[in-house]
């Protein structure tokens, strides 16, 4: 038999963890004495230890732990909880990759002294324009594609005419950033009247003074340029007073190159 001290030198686990361990039922004493309260192992005991230390390191919690040793001689069971965990290790190693690639990137625009992105922002009134709109839930912000097949399939019978310039924009009723479930509407500016269709909807939509800034690229800028918006709105004395929208000058329709992309974020204001 083997006093706990000797035990947690072998198995190279603390006396401290090994009673925790007790307690929890994982790895328990071959035996109590009655008079002292020693906790006495045996060395059959010492692959089992190994067996702990080994999925602990494999990120498995001591409950999960429980379970495996406890279906251990089940290859069955014990694969299955193998697989969950290499899944698991899968996604969160993904994680990791994006976060490196983030900081891969910020350390990189800050050796080429490009830490801090400059915006032009201006200040305009939109026009008052006759558009082809579809509102709709979906799933997420970049799903948009959704509403621009919707829009263009259901009105492609009605041979609508473009104006000159033709605004094609999108608009987020949400008034804040959801993760799910984006309440977005796209426009496109066209010539003449038109009848509704089942998602399509024509209407004219009225004039609004807007802050604006464009830039080139992809939509990953996008939180470098409503930077640029804010700290204009705040320095030049106006105030945000409605939906933000976004103009594609040049979008996925025309290229798949993202560095080709030209995008108008734009904010109504108003003077304070």
């Amino acid at each position: 038999m083997l006093k706990i001290g000797v035990f947690s030198k072998l198995s190279r686990i603390s006396i401290r963890m090994l009673r925790h361990y007790d307690e929890i039922g994982l790895l328990e004493p071959k035996t109590i004495a009655c008079d002292s309260g020693y906790r006495y192992y045996n060395e059959a005991q010492l692959p089992i230890a190994e067996r702990i230390t080994s999925l602990k390191q494999m990120g498995f919690s001591l409950a999960v732990i429980k379970e495996i040793i406890e279906n251990f001689d089940n290859p069955e069971t014990f694969a299955q909880l193998l697989a969950v965990k290499r899944a698991e290790v899968m996604e969160d190693a993904e994680d990791i990759r994006r976060r490196l690639v983030l900081l891969e990137t910020t350390i990189a625009k800050l050796r080429k002294d490009e830490s801090i992105m400059t915006y032009s922002v201006s200040l305009k009134e939109m026009p008052e324009r006759y558009v082809a709109s579809v509102r709709q839930i979906i799933p997420a912000y970049d799903q948009e594609g959704i509403l621009w097949h919707t829009l263009m399939a259901e009105t492609a019978p009605l041979q609508i005419q473009d104006t000159e310039p033709c605004y094609t924009l999108a608009i987020f009723h949400d008034g804040e950033h959801k993760e799910t479930d984006v309440d977005v509407e796209v426009q496109k500016s066209v010539k003449g009247t038109y009848p509704n269709t089942e998602h399509v909807v024509f209407k004219t939509v009225p004039p609004v003074l807007i802050a604006s800034a464009t830039y080139q690229g992809s939509y990953e800028k996008i939180s470098e340029v409503n930077e640029a918006v804010a700290n204009w709105v705040r320095d030049n004395d106006y105030e945000f007073n409605g939906l933000s929208f976004s103009i594609y000058h040049i979008s996925p329709h025309e290229t798949s190159d993202s560095t080709q992309w030209v995008t108008e974020v734009c904010y109504p204001v108003k003077k304070k």
